[in-house]
């Protein structure tokens, strides 16, 4: 599957557990909601990403891909050190021009 590079990126260092690497794909303002609450800013999701890969060790492997034109959706297989593992459908925004990432909602299906 070809993926943009900053989303490609955002996998590896999910399988890895790198929660800087992981912070580094969004920018500076960069908006994640995730289990019905937001993080916003780069420290931010940094904190929340090194919490989530602490309590769940979640791996993403990513199963479609749909670029629109402001929106990316990514439909990934997640398992990790939860009660199922599930496909869960991931929405990311992202500029092209500058390789980040400006919103993740995560959805699961």
């Amino acid at each position: 599957m070809n993926l943009p590079n900053v989303i490609a990126r955002l996998v590896a260092t999910q399988n890895s557990f790198d929660s800087i690497g992981y912070a580094q794909c969004f920018s500076e303002t960069a908006v994640v909601v995730d289990e019905g609450k937001t993080h916003q800013g780069r420290p931010a999701i940094e904190e929340w990403i090194a919490d989530s890969n602490e309590r769940y060790r979640a791996t993403m492997k990513p199963v479609g891909f749909e670029e629109k034109e402001s929106e990316s959706v990514l439909k990934a297989e997640v398992s990790g050190n939860f009660r199922e593992s599930s496909c869960a459908i991931v929405s990311f925004s992202y500029s092209r021009r500058i390789d980040t990432v400006t919103e993740s909602y995560g959805l699961t299906n």
